[in-house]
């Protein structure tokens, strides 16, 4: 194959997957309209029903002009041969292979955060704001893009430079190091993730003795799990979007719980929301999304040993030699339908998680409960009630509200 084929098939994937994306989203505008379901009326007032229509068009449109800008900009970015320009300055500035790709990326990364950042200003301070939605003040905001970007230059650039390290001392073997050094860090950051990254950005302070406290110990026992660490997350620090979040294993467990969720939930409905949570855990849903997640790394990295020493796919971005770096984008670039793909299945068994552990939560007799706390919920959130089916199909990696609610209904009723 030369290098016009893959030239111009990275062009076609690039603009296919802009096509098809658009198109799924345009699709799920137009139920926007539709009828609400009978077991979904009431969750909103004619006001709030305003408001939530006013903001899935209004985010709708605000992502079609910033994903229609990113793609303009990637394919005069890809056409005007940027990447050779960018490699050629790595290169300028140092001559070590590992040095170079931290350079390259780092580029390329800095280059990413100052043209979203705009973006991302207006979708906090503009769109959220406007629904009442944002609590993040503009230092709150700044602060969180400079520790992200510093996480990321720390953590992105030690694994670039240990996956490059293998590369350069096992060349096609490279990938089985790569994927056995993803699979610890994921482990260990499932273990460590509320201690090391959580403390970054939000203050955790543990659940207060009292009447909430004591009824999750009491349905904890009585489905025989053992808890111990409840803590509350300051999330009203930024939105008044609510949430809960199980993470850990054995005796580092632990439950996660919004401010905002305490704020907009009975008692009751709380302990439903953690009966679903811990529906995930006895289910072994953790494990089995950890092991999916694992498999697909594994085949993402054999993929990418295929492809990154090839000088024709590398001409294709008009870099006359391959090198990790490049290899490492032209890959990013073919794999985006194999992405597409293991992102549908992955979406499809967390879906299915979600059923089974309503399930759990309903068998347990939490079942009225977490329908009215997801009704609750989506209400606060402004959820799409009538989303279409593709568009669930590619994107969502929970069931539909109303999927969720006939579900817990065909055995509470």
């Amino acid at each position: 194959m030369t290098a016009s084929f893959y030239y111009y098939l990275i062009l076609g994937l690039l603009s296919t997957h802009f096509i098809v994306e658009q198109y799924i989203a345009w699709l799920n505008t137009k139920n926007y309209a539709k009828k609400i379901p009978d077991l979904l009326v009431g969750i909103y007032n004619k006001e709030a029903y305003k408001s939530s229509q006013l903001y899935k068009n209004t985010t709708y449109n605000f992502g079609l002009i910033s994903s229609t800008f990113s793609f303009i900009l990637i394919v005069i970015f890809f056409l005007f041969d940027g990447f050779s320009w960018v490699d050629t300055f790595a290169k300028s500035i140092c001559e070590q292979p590992i040095g170079i790709s931290l350079l390259f990326f780092g580029v390329l990364g800095l280059a990413n955060e100052i043209i979203t950042v705009p973006f991302a200003y207006y979708q906090t301070f503009y769109i959220e704001e406007s629904v009442g939605f944002n609590n993040s003040t503009k230092t709150t905001f700044w602060m969180d893009k400079i520790k992200g970007l510093l996480l990321g230059l720390v953590l992105g650039g030690l694994f670039l430079a240990a996956i490059h390290w293998f590369y350069l001392q096992t060349s096609e073997h490279f990938w089985l190091y790569a994927w056995g050094l993803i699979t610890c860090f994921s482990l260990l950051i499932n273990l460590f993730y509320a201690q090391l990254i959580v403390p970054i950005f939000n203050k955790q302070t543990p659940l207060e003795a009292g009447e909430l406290k004591n009824a999750i110990t009491i349905f904890a026992n009585s489905v025989g799990f053992s808890i111990h660490n409840i803590y509350v997350i300051d999330g009203s620090k930024r939105s008044t979007k609510a949430n809960a979040y199980f993470s850990g294993f054995g005796p580092r467990k632990r439950i996660t719980l919004y401010d905002t969720l305490l704020h907009d939930l009975t008692n009751e409905e709380i302990v439903a929301v953690l009966a679903h949570e811990i529906g995930h855990y006895k289910q072994r849903h953790i494990i089995y999304t950890m092991i999916l997640s694992t498999l697909v790394t594994g085949v993402t990295f054999y993929i990418l040993s295929l492809l990154i020493g090839n000088d024709t796919i590398a001409m294709a971005l008009g870099v006359e030699k391959a090198s990790f770096h490049i290899g490492l984008v032209a890959f990013g670039f073919l794999y985006t339908p194999i992405s597409e793909v293991t992102g549908i299945i992955l979406h499809a068994f967390s879906r299915r998680f979600e059923f089974e552990a309503d399930d759990f939560a309903k068998k347990h007799g939490s079942g009225e409960s977490l329908i009215s706390a997801l009704k609750t919920l989506s209400k606060k959130s402004l959820s799409n009630l009538t989303p279409h089916p593709w568009y669930v199909f590619m994107h969502y990696s929970h069931p539909s509200l109303l999927e969720r609610i006939k579900n817990l209904k065909k055995h509470v009723d």
